[in-house]
């Protein structure tokens, strides 16, 4: 699969993905209550995984349901040397 998370959609999957994890890691461990009971809980468990996979995502910058829908917002940057195409000569 190749790269297809770059740009601002990187920059919100590795900001709301670390931010998913500790919002549900709090929840279970107690310390939030986002809903009472088993909703609570059910809501703890999703936040955990939709933030590991934004924060997976986000590192490999590889998104299956990117690719399954076509989407693409990756851009490859062109690495050009600054010594070969400007004035070397010493000043």
């Amino acid at each position: 699969m190749e790269k297809n998370v770059g740009g601002y959609d990187r920059i919100a999957r590795a900001v709301l993905g670390p931010a998913l994890i500790i919002v549900g890691a709090a929840a279970l461990a107690g310390f939030l209550t986002i809903a009472a009971g088993t909703l609570g809980v059910v809501i703890a468990v999703a936040a955990l995984l939709v933030g590991a996979v934004l924060a997976t995502t986000a590192v490999t910058q590889k998104c299956p349901l990117n690719d399954a829908l076509d989407f693409n917002t990756y851009k490859e940057t062109q690495n050009t040397d600054a010594g070969t195409t400007g004035d070397t000569r010493a000043q």
